[in-house]
Order: C-alpha cells, then sequence, then structure tokens
C-alpha cells in the first residue's frame, strides 16, 4: 500500500480536533439568507481535503484563513438567527468565494476552528522534501482508480496524460518495470516513489552538479563555495548542515543540490528584500502606496456585486489606500456603491467597520481611506460620527505634532494610523492660526470621478457647463478629519509649482496622466516628489479592466488605483511591485525621482545624472511539473516562456522562447534573451508560460513578476503563480541569470 500518512500528521492521534473531523460532522452552509442547506463535513485520511455533498473538495492549501463569529457578509446577514459562536469562515486563496459554515454547537465550531488552523499552521511548516512527498501521494490517490493501494501499467499510463507528459509506450514500460523491483506488476510503496524520481530526473541540474563536484557523486563544502562565488556572485548562504543536504562527511550529495537550488535560497527573489528594508522615514510623497480603485466592487464597474469583502481582501493584500464612493442612504445611513450603476449597495459604517478590523493585520503602515462624497450636510455628519466613532485613536484627526506642519510625514511616523483623503475647507495652515470660521459648513467646488469620466468621453461643452455651477457644500465635521490629503482639482505644474501646498493631492484619469506624461514627463516627475498623485483608470473600463501601472510609476505617482479584484497583467506587475519590502504597501521611490532639484524623465533616462544602463541575459533552461490548461483528458501543454520588461518607455520589450511540443512535464529549452536597460531601478521582469496554439490565442500557464532590483543572479528557479497571483506548487521554471553594465 502507498502509505501517504506524512510525518507532518505524526501528532495526529493526539489531537482531538483532528480525530473530530477525521469522523465527520454535519454543518449548514450558507450562501445567503435564505440558501441554508445542511452538509457532512469529513476530513480525509491524507488530511489534506475535506468532503462534503456528492464528493465536493476543499483542500486544505487552498484555505488562506478561518475567520471565527460574524465576519462575512452572509454570516453577518444571518446573525440574528445563529449565534457567532457556532459561525465560522473558510477563506480561500485568490480569487475565490468564502465558505460560510454555521455548527450543531459552539464546541462543535471550535473542533474545526481549532483542527482547520492546525492543519494550515502544519502545511506552512512543511518542509521542501515533505512538500514533494505530499505532491507525490496526491498524484498516487488520482491514478489509483480502483483504490487498492497499487498502480498497474494502464494506470501509470493515464496518470502520466495527467501530469502533462506525453511519453510513447515502450519507455514508459521501461521505467514501469524498472520501478516494479518486486515484480508483482503493479507498483506500491516506494516502488512509485522511485518511478516518480526516474520521472522527474533532472538532467539540467545534475550537468551544473558535475561541472562543480570534483568527482561526479558529491559537492565538498568549497566546491559549492566555488559554486556560489562563481555561479551565484555570492548571492545565497550555504545551507547549515542540519537541514538533510549534507551527508556525514560534510558533501552535499546531489538531492541536497538539487533540494537546495529549490529553496528559498536558490529561488529567483533576494530573499533580503522579503522583510521590510527600506528607509521607511521618508515624507510619504517618497513612496509607491498600493491601492485599489472602487474597492467595495467584487465584479464589473455597472452592475457587479458590492461587498465589504472587497476591502478585506485588498487590505489583506497589503493595499494601503482603499476607494470609498459614498452617496445618501435610507434611514440616515450613507451608502457605498458605484454612483448612478446598478451595483449592489453596503453601508458607510460596515466598510469603516471593516477597514478598522482589517487596515494593519499584514502592515503597520498607515491606510488611507479615499473618500468620493456625494453625500448631504446631514449624512456627511453621520460619516464623520461612523468615523471618529468606529476608528477613534486610528483616526488621525491632527497634525503629528500639534502645530502647523512644513511638510508630509513619514510612514514611520503614521504606523497605525487612518488618513482620510477629501475635501477640506480652506487649508491646514488656517486651522493653527484660526481662520477657519465656526460655520457648519463650507463650499468646495465639486470635480469627481462622475465629471472626469464625462470629460473622457469628449462631451466638452455639458461637462464645462456642469463643473462651473456645481458647487458642493461640506460639513465641516467631515472637513476636520481631514488633515494630509486634501483633494484638489489639478489646473498644471506651474499652477502647482507656485501655489499648491504639500498636503493637496490631485487626481487624474488615466488618459488625463498619460497626456501629462508625454508633454511634461519631468515636470510630473518634479510635481511627485513634492506632493501625492493619484491615478485611476478610465470610466470606459466598465468591465473593470486595469491599464498597465508602470507608466504611472515612471512618471512618480505614488497612488496608481487598480481593480484588485481583476487578474491579469496589471496586477501581476502590481503584485511585483509591492512583494518585496515586507508586503506593507511602501516602496521607496528611486533617489533621482525624490530629489527636487534633480530632473529625470522617462522618456529620456539617458540625460540623467547618474545613468547606468545594465544588460539583462537570461538563459530559460527548463520547466517542472507546469500545470495542465486545457482540461480535455488528452491535450498536453505546448509551453514557451515569454519573458516581459516593464519599465521607462525605452526598457519596454518582450522576448519569447521556442514551443517545446507536448510537454508540460519537463520541458528543456536552453534559450538565452537578452535585454538592455536605461533605467534598472524602475525594471519589472514578468515571466510568463504560455500554451503555444498556432490556431487560436495562446492560453495562459502560469506567471511570475518581480523587481529587476530584488533578482538574485546565478542559476535560480521561479516559483510559478496562477492567474490570481497564487502559488501552484511545484511548478517552477529553471533559469540562469547574469546583469552586467553595459561597457
Amino acid at each position: 500500500m502507498y502509505d501517504n500518512s506524512l510525518p507532518l500528521f505524526s501528532g495526529i492521534q493526539g489531537d482531538d480536533n483532528l480525530q473530530s473531523m477525521l469522523v465527520g460532522t454535519v454543518m449548514r452552509k450558507i450562501k445567503s439568507r435564505t440558501w441554508k442547506k445542511q452538509r457532512y463535513f469529513k476530513l480525509q485520511d491524507d488530511c489534506m481535503t475535506i468532503w462534503y455533498k456528492s464528493k465536493k473538495a476543499v483542500s486544505v492549501s487552498d484555505v488562506e484563513a478561518i475567520r471565527e463569529g460574524h465576519q462575512s457578509e452572509v454570516l453577518l446577514s444571518i446573525a440574528d438567527e445563529f449565534p457567532a459562536e457556532r459561525c465560522f469562515t473558510l477563506v480561500f486563496r485568490g480569487r475565490r468565494g468564502n465558505l460560510d459554515l454555521v455548527a450543531e454547537s459552539a464546541e462543535e465550531a471550535q473542533t474545526w476552528i481549532r483542527g482547520m488552523r492546525k492543519l494550515i499552521e502544519n502545511l506552512e511548516n512543511m518542509g521542501e522534501r515533505e512538500k514533494l512527498d505530499q505532491w507525490i501521494g496526491d498524484w498516487f490517490k488520482k491514478a489509483d482508480k480502483n483504490n487498492d493501494g497499487r498502480m498497474n501499467f494502464k494506470e501509470v499510463r493515464d496518470l502520466l496524460k495527467m501530469m502533462n507528459v506525453d511519453m510513447n509506450e515502450h519507455h514508459a514500460h521501461r521505467l514501469f518495470t524498472m520501478a516494479d523491483k518486486s515484480q508483482s506488476g503493479t507498483l506500491e510503496d516506494d516502488e512509485f516513489v522511485f518511478f516518480y524520481k526516474m520521472l522527474t530526473q533532472r538532467e539540467d541540474v545534475l550537468r551544473v552538479f558535475q561541472e562543480y563536484s570534483v568527482d561526479g557523486q558529491k559537492l565538498s563544502q568549497s566546491d559549492l563555495e566555488d559554486f556560489l562565488r562563481e555561479e551565484q556572485l555570492g548571492g545565497g548562504q550555504p545551507p547549515p548542515s542540519d537541514t538533510g543536504t549534507w551527508t556525514m562527511m560534510n558533501a552535499m550529495t546531489f538531492d541536497g543540490f538539487l533540494m537546495y537550488l529549490g529553496s528559498a535560497e536558490g529561488s529567483i527573489f533576494n530573499p533580503q528584500q522579503r522583510g521590510v528594508y527600506q528607509d521607511m522615514s521618508q515624507p510619504l510623497c517618497h513612496y509607491f502606496i498600493s491601492s485599489s480603485h472602487n474597492t467595495y466592487l467584487m465584479e464589473d464597474q455597472l452592475r457587479g456585486q458590492s461587498s465589504v469583502e472587497g476591502y478585506i481582501r485588498a487590505l489583506n493584500r497589503g493595499c494601503r489606500c482603499v476607494e470609498v464612493d459614498c452617496w445618501d442612504g435610507a434611514n440616515g445611513e450613507p451608502i457605498v456603491y458605484h454612483g448612478h450603476t446598478f451595483t449592489s449597495k453596503i453601508l458607510f459604517k460596515d466598510v469603516v467597520n471593516a477597514v478598522s478590523n482589517y487596515a494593519f493585520k499584514v502592515s503597520e503602515y498607515p491606510v488611507i481611506l479615499s473618500i468620493e462624497n456625494h453625500c448631504s450636510i446631514e449624512q456627511q455628519r453621520v460619516m464623520a460620527q461612523h468615523l471618529n466613532h468606529i476608528l477613534g485613536d486610528k483616526l488621525l484627526k491632527s497634525t503629528l505634532d500639534g502645530k502647523a506642519p512644513i511638510g508630509l510625514p513619514s510612514p514611520e511616523d503614521l504606523k497605525g494610523k487612518i488618513l482620510l483623503k477629501a475635501k477640506k475647507i480652506g487649508g491646514l495652515e488656517e486651522s493653527f492660526n484660526g481662520m477657519v470660521e465656526d460655520s457648519l459648513t463650507g463650499e468646495v467646488s465639486d470635480e469627481d470621478e462622475v465629471a472626469e469620466i464625462d470629460e473622457d468621453n469628449l462631451h466638452r461643452e455639458a461637462i464645462h457647463r456642469r463643473v462651473k455651477k456645481s458647487k458642493q457644500r461640506l460639513s465641516k465635521e467631515l472637513s476636520d478629519c481631514v488633515v494630509y490629503c486634501k483633494s484638489v482639482h489639478f489646473s498644471s505644474f506651474k499652477h502647482s509649482r507656485i501655489h499648491s501646498k504639500f498636503y493637496e493631492v490631485a487626481s487624474f484619469t488615466e488618459s488625463k496622466a498619460r497626456k501629462h506624461l508625454r508633454e511634461a514627463g519631468a515636470e510630473f516627475v518634479h510635481h511627485n516628489s513634492r506632493q501625492l498623485t493619484r491615478v485611476y483608470p478610465s470610466g470606459f473600463r466598465t468591465d473593470s479592466s486595469n491599464f498597465n501601472p508602470q507608466e504611472m510609476w515612471n512618471a512618480g505617482c505614488q497612488i496608481v488605483a487598480l481593480n484588485f479584484q481583476t487578474a491579469g497583467e496589471g496586477m501581476d506587475l502590481n503584485d511585483g511591485l509591492f512583494s518585496q519590502n515586507g508586503h506593507c504597501g511602501y516602496v521607496l521611490k528611486p533617489s533621482f525621482m525624490r530629489e527636487v532639484e534633480k530632473r529625470f524623465d522617462p522618456e529620456m533616462p539617458q540625460k540623467r545624472n547618474g545613468y547606468r544602463p545594465v544588460i539583462l541575459n537570461i538563459q530559460v533552461i527548463s520547466g517542472q511539473q507546469l500545470p495542465k490548461v486545457n482540461i480535455k483528458e488528452d491535450s498536453i501543454v505546448d509551453p514557451l516562456v515569454r519573458v516581459e520588461v516593464h519599465g521607462v518607455p525605452m526598457d519596454q520589450a518582450k522576448q519569447e522562447t521556442r514551443y517545446i511540443e507536448n510537454n508540460g512535464f519537463n520541458p528543456v529549452w536552453y534559450d538565452t534573451l537578452r535585454f538592455t536597460i536605461h533605467t534598472p531601478e524602475l525594471a519589472m521582469v514578468r515571466f510568463v508560460v504560455e500554451d503555444y496554439d498556432k490556431t487560436s490565442k495562446n492560453d495562459f500557464v502560469g506567471q511570475y513578476t518581480l523587481p529587476l532590483s530584488c533578482m538574485q543572479q546565478g542559476y535560480r528557479h521561479i516559483h510559478l503563480l496562477s492567474k490570481d497571483g497564487t502559488s501552484i506548487p511545484p511548478s517552477s521554471l529553471f533559469v540562469h541569470i547574469r546583469i552586467t553594465g553595459l561597457e
């Protein structure tokens, strides 16, 4: 029998929660106030899957977190029916919907909550080798159709197809016979592991190993040091001797070398740049800030669902600027939705509650609430009450030292604080010299996104008439909640240079921002070295698609707002840029974009002081266990790798490898791609794997995006991500990276 009870779960006997989960429980699955069905939930023996109803399964590795109580909109909607202690929510990775459950008793709920958390923790602590065993076990179970714990040749052949391997029958049979040491005509236990190891033989890594090994069998300490110095250019430490990669004789075996190259040290992303490593004490305008557009939307911009979940998901991804569109609602309660559309509506106070609860779970640095205010004076007062009451001390209500400020504070200064970005009566200085009258309202001009959208549509006359006469009344209570982020209308860079204050924030649609970039790139960069700018998607993007944020980062725009709910290139670049610096949502801009006296023009990077272009050489060597994209039994992937460089216009480039026919399991390319990069400090590199199709558009297989500045050189593995940005182990690429100065 193939034994898949991993060392990982050796503590299962002593764990009452897991024992109960293995027996199973009846719970209610809740989809809405009216859809509540009983289902039998049972943890499978592999401790990796939970079955319910007609073999629907939840994989533990897909669960990101467990929320206790009424912590989702669905469970809040039935709070009067089921008490919080019986309710919990499974939150999945990526953009998959939550699973809301109600147990029969509080004890039963706790059993599942504690048990699930234990399973997730065990998974997170799994070593590379255990993960591989787990993966092998998963395949064994999928292939063992008759559940007899052994595999005959037909099952093995079907398995190869499932695994994306196109192997001729003769070769497959030869491997099968070699693995079947007991000559029983079936593979069991270690025989299957041996078969898998032969199947996944890494000739590409063996080549490198043998090049540095004196006897071709092992690497001594000094062999490995040579490899790290010459190939990895000092990038990476030799693994400690207790990691299972060394033999008793202080030498590294091939298996150890392979494990080392598959670990975080051997990954393309420099582990030293994973945590917070940048100076966090500079003014806010010196950072790129992870930002979301219409955060409340889960789908499209016209009739999609609005949800508090949108805020929770964005904040949990490290987003630090969320958008709230506020309108008058029933019973004096302001609501949030995309005005003048059929999107559903949620309460403003529920949004503020979610922000209060989730703002600082993954990052302690400040969150900006970008308010688009369409409310009457009365409901603006209610908004101010909710902000003050719910956020309490987290809401920044005055300058940090109580004095009239001379510049923006830093993320470090503002840790744990929530800032409001909205219209304000008068300026920041006036609140210090008693200039703001004590009247309860003031007037501000009303330029909101709706006006901007019309301008995009070029209905010139109509829009001009509308903006001129449109004055909005603002309640003093709401105005007082705005300190460092006063929303203002933008006239021109010249006007800003002379008149604008450091705490004023202008917003541009992507098309307006592009126009300024084309006409005055250096001016735009200079403007952004002094104050914050927000850029958001054009009103034409009713499908919630995204623009390429790189263009806007090239101009130094900090708050580049994207539709977080939409997967694709835009969000890949955003995830890539903010995957450094502790996922904290703030990334320090390059020094030449922060210095007011220096002029950087993204259109002419070679003109800047300290211009040092580089050559990026990428040898794409091989791929490992790429996921199947086509569900059809017989289809095998024909993979190719495209490497994209995103940066200043001169650096934008794409190159592809050949495609390999019928091999998603272990394709080998050895293709070299070469890029010249003029502004390496701004460059992002995106690796995309596609399934080649000569008759239609290629299918997406996986991707990985990172800043060039975080890339390690030498032989590296790239652990691929799905379209949703979640990991798809053990799918990877093996590459060799060299970055050299342009002589």
